[in-house]
Protein backbone atom coordinates (compact mmCIF):
# COMPACT_ATOMS: atom_id res chain seq x y z
CA UNK A 1 0.00 0.00 0.00
CA UNK A 2 3.05 2.29 0.79
CA UNK A 3 4.36 1.44 -2.34
CA UNK A 4 1.00 2.58 -4.23
CA UNK A 5 0.61 5.80 -2.30
CA UNK A 6 4.51 6.45 -3.37
CA UNK A 7 3.32 5.58 -7.20
CA UNK A 8 0.42 8.08 -6.86
CA UNK A 9 2.36 10.54 -5.32
CA UNK A 10 4.86 10.70 -8.27
CA UNK A 11 1.86 10.54 -10.98
CA UNK A 12 0.07 13.48 -9.31
CA UNK A 13 3.38 15.17 -9.55
CA UNK A 14 4.23 14.26 -12.57
CA UNK A 15 1.03 15.90 -13.86
CA UNK A 16 1.40 18.84 -11.54
CA UNK A 17 4.63 19.60 -13.27
CA UNK A 18 3.34 19.38 -16.70
CA UNK A 19 0.47 21.71 -15.68
CA UNK A 20 3.05 23.93 -15.20
CA UNK A 21 5.30 23.51 -17.87
CA UNK A 22 2.14 24.03 -20.20
CA UNK A 23 1.18 27.20 -17.84
CA UNK A 24 4.62 28.30 -18.23
CA UNK A 25 4.81 27.67 -21.87
CA UNK A 26 1.45 29.66 -22.70
CA UNK A 27 2.80 32.72 -20.15
CA UNK A 28 6.43 32.59 -23.02
CA UNK A 29 4.18 32.31 -25.75
CA UNK A 30 2.70 35.90 -24.29
CA UNK A 31 5.49 37.36 -22.96
CA UNK A 32 6.53 36.67 -26.01
CA UNK A 33 4.21 38.44 -27.78
CA UNK A 34 4.61 41.02 -25.37
CA UNK A 35 8.23 41.80 -27.09
CA UNK A 36 6.80 41.92 -30.17
CA UNK A 37 4.20 44.81 -29.32
CA UNK A 38 6.20 45.90 -26.73
CA UNK A 39 3.28 47.74 -24.78
CA UNK A 40 0.12 47.52 -23.45
CA UNK A 41 -2.35 49.78 -25.49
CA UNK A 42 -5.83 49.92 -24.87
CA UNK A 43 -8.11 50.72 -28.64
CA UNK A 44 -9.80 53.36 -29.19
CA UNK A 45 -13.46 51.95 -30.23
CA UNK A 46 -14.60 54.17 -33.24
CA UNK A 47 -11.12 56.36 -33.90
CA UNK A 48 -11.24 57.89 -37.24
CA UNK A 49 -9.46 56.49 -39.93
CA UNK A 50 -8.59 60.18 -41.00
CA UNK A 51 -7.53 61.09 -36.90
CA UNK A 52 -4.06 62.96 -37.73
CA UNK A 53 -1.23 60.69 -36.28
CA UNK A 54 1.65 63.04 -36.31
CA UNK A 55 4.99 64.16 -35.31
CA UNK A 56 7.09 66.97 -35.91
CA UNK A 57 10.93 66.38 -36.53
CA UNK A 58 12.35 69.57 -37.78
CA UNK A 59 15.71 68.73 -36.03
CA UNK A 60 15.94 65.94 -38.57
CA UNK A 61 18.10 67.32 -41.10
CA UNK A 62 20.54 68.74 -39.16
CA UNK A 63 20.49 65.38 -36.95
CA UNK A 64 21.89 63.32 -39.71
CA UNK A 65 23.82 65.58 -40.84
CA UNK A 66 25.59 64.74 -37.62
CA UNK A 67 25.72 61.33 -38.21
CA UNK A 68 22.46 60.29 -36.29
CA UNK A 69 21.60 56.94 -37.72
CA UNK A 70 18.11 56.09 -37.21
CA UNK A 71 17.75 52.06 -37.45
CA UNK A 72 14.20 50.02 -37.57
CA UNK A 73 13.49 47.61 -34.97
CA UNK A 74 16.26 45.28 -36.20
CA UNK A 75 18.29 47.55 -35.94
CA UNK A 76 19.23 48.42 -39.49
CA UNK A 77 19.82 51.65 -40.86
CA UNK A 78 16.58 52.57 -42.25
CA UNK A 79 15.00 55.94 -43.37
CA UNK A 80 13.76 57.33 -40.55
CA UNK A 81 10.67 58.75 -42.69
CA UNK A 82 9.87 55.02 -43.41
CA UNK A 83 10.18 54.18 -39.84
CA UNK A 84 7.86 56.20 -38.76
CA UNK A 85 5.23 55.78 -41.96
CA UNK A 86 5.39 52.13 -41.09
CA UNK A 87 4.00 52.88 -37.52
CA UNK A 88 1.29 54.27 -37.93
CA UNK A 89 2.43 57.85 -38.96
CA UNK A 90 0.92 60.00 -41.38
CA UNK A 91 1.46 63.61 -41.13
CA UNK A 92 4.56 65.67 -40.19
CA UNK A 93 4.86 69.35 -38.66
CA UNK A 94 7.52 71.26 -39.17
CA UNK A 95 8.64 74.59 -37.91
CA UNK A 96 9.78 77.45 -40.13
CA UNK A 97 11.91 79.95 -39.40
CA UNK A 98 12.43 83.66 -41.74
CA UNK A 99 15.92 83.39 -41.55
CA UNK A 100 17.85 81.34 -38.92
CA UNK A 101 21.31 82.08 -39.99
CA UNK A 102 23.99 84.80 -39.79
CA UNK A 103 25.38 87.11 -42.06
CA UNK A 104 28.26 84.36 -42.46
CA UNK A 105 25.55 81.37 -42.90
CA UNK A 106 26.13 79.85 -39.82
CA UNK A 107 22.99 78.58 -38.45
CA UNK A 108 21.35 78.91 -35.06
CA UNK A 109 20.39 75.77 -34.19
CA UNK A 110 17.38 73.68 -33.73
CA UNK A 111 17.32 71.85 -36.99
CA UNK A 112 18.02 75.73 -38.48
CA UNK A 113 14.78 74.95 -40.51
CA UNK A 114 14.21 78.08 -43.00
CA UNK A 115 11.79 77.14 -45.84
CA UNK A 116 14.43 75.73 -48.08
CA UNK A 117 15.37 73.00 -45.32
CA UNK A 118 11.35 72.55 -44.49
CA UNK A 119 10.73 71.66 -47.97
CA UNK A 120 13.60 68.98 -47.75
CA UNK A 121 12.14 67.31 -45.12
CA UNK A 122 8.43 68.04 -46.90
CA UNK A 123 9.78 66.19 -49.77
CA UNK A 124 10.86 63.12 -47.90
CA UNK A 125 7.50 63.18 -46.09
CA UNK A 126 5.99 63.08 -49.42
CA UNK A 127 7.19 59.92 -50.48
CA UNK A 128 6.44 58.00 -47.61
CA UNK A 129 2.74 59.50 -48.55
CA UNK A 130 2.67 61.89 -45.59
CA UNK A 131 0.90 65.16 -45.28
CA UNK A 132 2.55 68.16 -43.85
CA UNK A 133 1.84 70.78 -41.15
CA UNK A 134 3.96 73.87 -41.98
CA UNK A 135 4.52 75.73 -38.62
CA UNK A 136 5.47 79.62 -39.65
CA UNK A 137 6.51 80.86 -36.41
CA UNK A 138 7.16 84.55 -38.32
CA UNK A 139 10.43 84.36 -36.47
CA UNK A 140 14.56 84.10 -36.82
CA UNK A 141 14.40 81.60 -34.70
CA UNK A 142 12.13 79.87 -31.72
CA UNK A 143 8.99 81.23 -30.73
CA UNK A 144 6.94 80.72 -27.73
CA UNK A 145 5.56 82.60 -24.72
CA UNK A 146 8.06 83.41 -23.39
CA UNK A 147 9.41 85.06 -26.73
CA UNK A 148 7.98 86.46 -30.14
CA UNK A 149 10.79 88.11 -31.98
CA UNK A 150 10.10 90.24 -34.97
CA UNK A 151 12.64 88.57 -38.01
CA UNK A 152 15.21 90.62 -38.41
CA UNK A 153 14.32 92.19 -42.01
CA UNK A 154 11.00 93.32 -40.63
CA UNK A 155 12.40 95.13 -37.78
CA UNK A 156 11.52 98.48 -37.68
CA UNK A 157 8.50 98.19 -39.86
CA UNK A 158 5.09 99.49 -39.16
CA UNK A 159 2.33 97.23 -39.18
CA UNK A 160 0.60 97.82 -42.23
CA UNK A 161 3.84 96.99 -43.80
CA UNK A 162 4.81 94.48 -41.52
CA UNK A 163 1.72 92.71 -42.49
CA UNK A 164 2.09 92.96 -45.82
CA UNK A 165 5.90 91.32 -45.76
CA UNK A 166 4.24 88.47 -43.95
CA UNK A 167 1.34 87.88 -46.39
CA UNK A 168 4.22 87.96 -49.27
CA UNK A 169 6.25 85.48 -47.73
CA UNK A 170 3.82 83.29 -46.78
CA UNK A 171 2.48 83.28 -49.83
CA UNK A 172 5.76 82.53 -51.99
CA UNK A 173 6.97 80.47 -49.00
CA UNK A 174 3.78 77.71 -49.69
CA UNK A 175 3.77 78.53 -53.24
CA UNK A 176 7.46 77.22 -53.24
CA UNK A 177 6.92 73.90 -51.33
CA UNK A 178 3.85 72.61 -53.22
CA UNK A 179 5.30 73.56 -56.39
CA UNK A 180 8.13 71.18 -54.93
CA UNK A 181 5.95 68.26 -54.12
CA UNK A 182 5.34 68.83 -50.81
CA UNK A 183 2.09 67.52 -49.40
CA UNK A 184 0.87 70.63 -47.41
CA UNK A 185 -2.75 69.91 -46.19
CA UNK A 186 -2.15 72.58 -43.13
CA UNK A 187 -0.58 76.21 -42.63
CA UNK A 188 -0.05 77.23 -38.80
CA UNK A 189 0.09 80.90 -38.90
CA UNK A 190 1.90 81.53 -35.55
CA UNK A 191 3.40 79.17 -32.89
CA UNK A 192 2.44 79.16 -29.42
CA UNK A 193 0.73 82.31 -29.48
CA UNK A 194 -0.30 83.70 -26.19
CA UNK A 195 -0.78 87.44 -26.28
CA UNK A 196 2.73 88.11 -28.25
CA UNK A 197 3.19 87.55 -31.95
CA UNK A 198 5.86 88.25 -34.79
CA UNK A 199 6.76 91.20 -32.15
CA UNK A 200 3.56 92.89 -31.69
CA UNK A 201 1.64 92.90 -28.25
CA UNK A 202 -1.92 93.95 -28.39
CA UNK A 203 -4.55 91.75 -29.69
CA UNK A 204 -5.69 94.35 -32.48
CA UNK A 205 -1.95 94.33 -34.35
CA UNK A 206 -1.59 90.65 -33.84
CA UNK A 207 -4.92 90.02 -35.70
CA UNK A 208 -3.73 91.87 -38.59
CA UNK A 209 -0.75 89.89 -38.86
CA UNK A 210 -2.94 86.59 -38.69
CA UNK A 211 -5.76 87.71 -41.16
CA UNK A 212 -3.02 88.30 -43.87
CA UNK A 213 -1.25 85.17 -43.34
CA UNK A 214 -4.79 83.65 -43.74
CA UNK A 215 -5.51 85.65 -46.91
CA UNK A 216 -2.13 83.99 -48.62
CA UNK A 217 -3.21 80.40 -47.76
CA UNK A 218 -6.53 80.91 -49.32
CA UNK A 219 -5.42 82.73 -51.89
CA UNK A 220 -2.55 79.60 -52.46
CA UNK A 221 -5.62 77.47 -51.97
CA UNK A 222 -7.35 78.14 -54.44
CA UNK A 223 -4.77 78.96 -57.40
CA UNK A 224 -3.74 75.26 -56.25
CA UNK A 225 -6.95 74.03 -55.84
CA UNK A 226 -6.28 72.56 -52.64
CA UNK A 227 -8.20 72.83 -49.24
CA UNK A 228 -5.37 73.81 -46.88
CA UNK A 229 -6.45 74.42 -43.69
CA UNK A 230 -5.77 77.13 -41.54
CA UNK A 231 -3.92 76.17 -37.83
CA UNK A 232 -4.00 79.05 -34.93
CA UNK A 233 -1.66 77.58 -32.04
CA UNK A 234 -1.78 78.10 -28.32
CA UNK A 235 -0.73 77.05 -25.38
CA UNK A 236 -1.32 77.44 -21.51
CA UNK A 237 -5.01 75.07 -21.69
CA UNK A 238 -4.67 75.20 -17.64
CA UNK A 239 -5.15 78.99 -17.45
CA UNK A 240 -8.99 79.48 -16.69
CA UNK A 241 -11.05 81.50 -19.13
CA UNK A 242 -7.95 81.83 -21.48
CA UNK A 243 -9.02 80.15 -24.51
CA UNK A 244 -12.18 80.82 -24.16
CA UNK A 245 -10.67 85.05 -24.34
CA UNK A 246 -8.94 84.01 -27.45
CA UNK A 247 -11.89 82.93 -29.37
CA UNK A 248 -13.82 85.96 -28.59
CA UNK A 249 -11.01 87.97 -29.92
CA UNK A 250 -10.60 86.02 -32.89
CA UNK A 251 -14.42 86.20 -33.88
CA UNK A 252 -14.26 89.97 -32.95
CA UNK A 253 -11.47 90.75 -35.33
CA UNK A 254 -12.94 88.44 -37.80
CA UNK A 255 -9.90 86.57 -38.07
CA UNK A 256 -10.00 83.26 -40.50
CA UNK A 257 -9.10 80.06 -39.61
CA UNK A 258 -9.91 76.33 -39.74
CA UNK A 259 -8.56 74.87 -36.21
CA UNK A 260 -7.86 76.06 -33.16
CA UNK A 261 -5.00 73.85 -31.61
CA UNK A 262 -3.37 73.45 -28.36
CA UNK A 263 0.02 72.30 -27.25
CA UNK A 264 -0.51 70.03 -23.92
CA UNK A 265 2.63 69.18 -21.63
CA UNK A 266 1.69 67.61 -18.92
CA UNK A 267 4.51 68.82 -16.76
CA UNK A 268 3.08 72.07 -17.15
CA UNK A 269 -0.69 72.27 -18.45
CA UNK A 270 -2.64 70.44 -15.87
CA UNK A 271 -4.85 66.96 -16.00
CA UNK A 272 -5.56 65.12 -19.20
CA UNK A 273 -9.15 65.62 -18.29
CA UNK A 274 -9.13 69.41 -18.17
CA UNK A 275 -7.62 69.61 -21.42
CA UNK A 276 -9.92 67.40 -22.80
CA UNK A 277 -12.46 69.52 -21.32
CA UNK A 278 -10.74 72.70 -22.28
CA UNK A 279 -10.55 71.59 -25.82
CA UNK A 280 -14.28 70.23 -26.27
CA UNK A 281 -15.49 73.61 -25.05
CA UNK A 282 -13.46 75.55 -27.34
CA UNK A 283 -14.67 73.25 -30.14
CA UNK A 284 -18.38 74.39 -29.17
CA UNK A 285 -17.33 77.82 -28.59
CA UNK A 286 -15.62 78.83 -31.64
CA UNK A 287 -17.15 76.29 -34.02
CA UNK A 288 -13.93 75.05 -35.53
CA UNK A 289 -11.61 71.74 -34.86
CA UNK A 290 -9.39 71.13 -32.65
CA UNK A 291 -6.71 69.46 -31.92
CA UNK A 292 -3.22 68.39 -29.88
CA UNK A 293 -0.47 69.96 -32.09
CA UNK A 294 2.01 69.38 -29.43
CA UNK A 295 3.04 66.72 -26.66
CA UNK A 296 5.75 65.12 -25.73
CA UNK A 297 6.36 62.87 -22.12
CA UNK A 298 10.11 61.11 -20.72
CA UNK A 299 10.64 57.32 -21.28
CA UNK A 300 13.74 58.34 -18.80
CA UNK A 301 15.60 60.04 -16.60
CA UNK A 302 18.88 58.61 -18.68
CA UNK A 303 21.12 61.64 -20.49
CA UNK A 304 22.28 61.23 -24.16
CA UNK A 305 24.17 63.62 -24.45
CA UNK A 306 25.47 65.77 -20.95
CA UNK A 307 23.52 68.55 -21.90
CA UNK A 308 20.86 69.09 -19.29
CA UNK A 309 17.35 67.76 -20.01
CA UNK A 310 13.91 69.65 -19.90
CA UNK A 311 12.55 66.95 -17.62
CA UNK A 312 15.31 65.38 -15.32
CA UNK A 313 14.42 63.66 -12.16
CA UNK A 314 15.65 66.61 -10.17
CA UNK A 315 12.72 69.03 -12.23
CA UNK A 316 9.80 69.85 -9.96
CA UNK A 317 6.38 69.46 -12.02
CA UNK A 318 4.08 67.37 -12.49
CA UNK A 319 5.32 64.01 -13.61
CA UNK A 320 1.67 61.85 -14.14
CA UNK A 321 3.24 58.70 -15.71
CA UNK A 322 6.03 56.70 -14.56
CA UNK A 323 9.95 57.26 -16.87
CA UNK A 324 9.12 53.92 -18.37
CA UNK A 325 8.86 52.96 -21.86
CA UNK A 326 5.07 51.83 -20.90
CA UNK A 327 4.57 55.02 -19.09
CA UNK A 328 5.31 57.11 -22.27
CA UNK A 329 3.10 54.64 -24.09
CA UNK A 330 0.49 55.37 -21.48
CA UNK A 331 0.76 59.34 -21.72
CA UNK A 332 0.31 59.06 -25.87
CA UNK A 333 -2.52 56.87 -25.71
CA UNK A 334 -4.28 59.13 -22.98
CA UNK A 335 -3.86 62.48 -24.46
CA UNK A 336 -4.95 61.12 -28.17
CA UNK A 337 -7.79 59.75 -26.16
CA UNK A 338 -8.80 62.82 -24.82
CA UNK A 339 -7.93 64.69 -27.48
CA UNK A 340 -10.38 62.41 -29.50
CA UNK A 341 -12.84 62.60 -26.79
CA UNK A 342 -13.79 66.18 -27.34
CA UNK A 343 -13.88 65.81 -30.84
CA UNK A 344 -10.30 66.70 -32.01
CA UNK A 345 -8.73 66.15 -35.32
CA UNK A 346 -5.23 64.96 -34.32
CA UNK A 347 -2.12 64.92 -32.18
CA UNK A 348 1.01 65.63 -33.39
CA UNK A 349 4.18 64.87 -31.24
CA UNK A 350 6.82 67.07 -30.94
CA UNK A 351 11.20 66.12 -31.94
CA UNK A 352 10.43 62.32 -31.12
CA UNK A 353 13.93 61.91 -32.80
CA UNK A 354 15.54 64.47 -31.21
CA UNK A 355 18.36 62.55 -29.61
CA UNK A 356 22.26 63.08 -28.97
CA UNK A 357 24.40 63.61 -31.82
CA UNK A 358 27.86 61.31 -31.77
CA UNK A 359 30.77 61.83 -29.70
CA UNK A 360 32.80 60.68 -27.18
CA UNK A 361 33.25 64.01 -25.19
CA UNK A 362 30.94 67.26 -24.85
CA UNK A 363 33.84 68.86 -26.76
CA UNK A 364 33.38 66.70 -29.87
CA UNK A 365 29.69 66.92 -29.81
CA UNK A 366 29.55 70.93 -29.09
CA UNK A 367 31.45 70.85 -32.41
CA UNK A 368 28.66 68.94 -33.96
CA UNK A 369 25.77 71.08 -32.68
CA UNK A 370 27.67 74.07 -33.40
CA UNK A 371 28.45 73.29 -37.30
CA UNK A 372 25.17 71.95 -38.28
CA UNK A 373 22.88 72.95 -35.73
CA UNK A 374 21.75 69.66 -34.07
CA UNK A 375 21.40 71.64 -30.68
CA UNK A 376 18.73 73.43 -29.43
CA UNK A 377 20.55 76.58 -30.35
CA UNK A 378 24.29 77.39 -31.46
CA UNK A 379 26.30 80.35 -30.48
CA UNK A 380 25.70 81.98 -33.61
CA UNK A 381 22.08 83.02 -32.11
CA UNK A 382 23.53 85.18 -29.88
CA UNK A 383 23.09 88.22 -32.13
CA UNK A 384 19.47 87.35 -32.36
CA UNK A 385 18.64 85.71 -29.21
CA UNK A 386 21.38 87.21 -26.85
CA UNK A 387 19.75 86.61 -23.03
CA UNK A 388 18.78 83.21 -23.76
CA UNK A 389 20.16 81.18 -26.47
CA UNK A 390 23.19 83.51 -26.43
CA UNK A 391 24.00 82.68 -22.89
CA UNK A 392 22.45 78.83 -22.78
CA UNK A 393 23.54 77.60 -25.96
CA UNK A 394 24.27 73.88 -26.28
CA UNK A 395 22.94 70.28 -27.03
CA UNK A 396 19.40 68.56 -26.99
CA UNK A 397 17.46 68.79 -23.84
CA UNK A 398 14.62 66.64 -25.08
CA UNK A 399 16.74 63.38 -25.88
CA UNK A 400 14.52 61.25 -22.88
CA UNK A 401 11.79 62.34 -24.28
CA UNK A 402 12.33 60.77 -27.93
CA UNK A 403 10.18 57.96 -29.55
CA UNK A 404 13.94 56.35 -30.39
CA UNK A 405 16.55 55.37 -27.90
CA UNK A 406 19.66 56.96 -27.73
CA UNK A 407 21.49 54.58 -30.09
CA UNK A 408 18.36 55.66 -32.88
CA UNK A 409 15.92 52.41 -32.48
CA UNK A 410 12.69 52.80 -32.10
CA UNK A 411 11.00 52.38 -29.14
CA UNK A 412 8.10 50.20 -28.03
CA UNK A 413 6.00 53.73 -27.31
CA UNK A 414 6.09 54.57 -31.31
CA UNK A 415 4.20 51.43 -31.97
CA UNK A 416 1.04 53.41 -30.18
CA UNK A 417 0.25 54.62 -33.25
CA UNK A 418 -0.88 51.94 -35.16
CA UNK A 419 -1.64 50.03 -32.16
CA UNK A 420 -4.27 52.47 -30.69
CA UNK A 421 -6.91 51.23 -33.60
CA UNK A 422 -6.43 47.84 -32.31
CA UNK A 423 -5.45 47.72 -29.26
CA UNK A 424 -2.71 44.79 -27.74
CA UNK A 425 -3.36 43.00 -24.40
CA UNK A 426 -0.80 40.49 -23.22
CA UNK A 427 -1.00 38.92 -19.88
CA UNK A 428 2.45 38.05 -18.74
CA UNK A 429 4.24 41.41 -19.24
CA UNK A 430 7.83 41.88 -17.69
CA UNK A 431 7.78 44.41 -15.35
CA UNK A 432 8.26 48.55 -16.10
CA UNK A 433 10.38 49.80 -13.32
CA UNK A 434 10.72 53.33 -12.89
CA UNK A 435 14.45 54.72 -12.90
Amino acid sequence: MKKNNNYISVVVSVHVICILLILLASCVTRISTKKDTGVFVDKIEGLSKDFIMGVDISSILSLEESGVIFKNEEGKPTDIFKVLKNHGVSSIRIRVWNNPFDDNGRGFGGGNVDIDRAIEIGKRAAKEKMSVMLDFHYSDFWADPAKQEVPRVWQGMGIDDKAQALYEYTKESLQKALNAGVHVEYVQIGNETTGSFCGEKNWINIAKLMKQGSRAVREVSKEKKKDIKIVLHFTNPEKDGEYERYVQILQKQKVDYDIFASSYYPYWHGTVENFSSVLAKIKELSGKDVMCSEFSYFYTYDNADDFGNTISKETICDKPWPATVQGQTTAICEVINATYAAGGMGFYYWEPAWIGVPGSTYDERSKLWEQYGSGWASSYASIYDPSDAGKYYGGTSWDNQALFDFEGKPLASLKAFNLLRTGAVTDCAPDAVEE
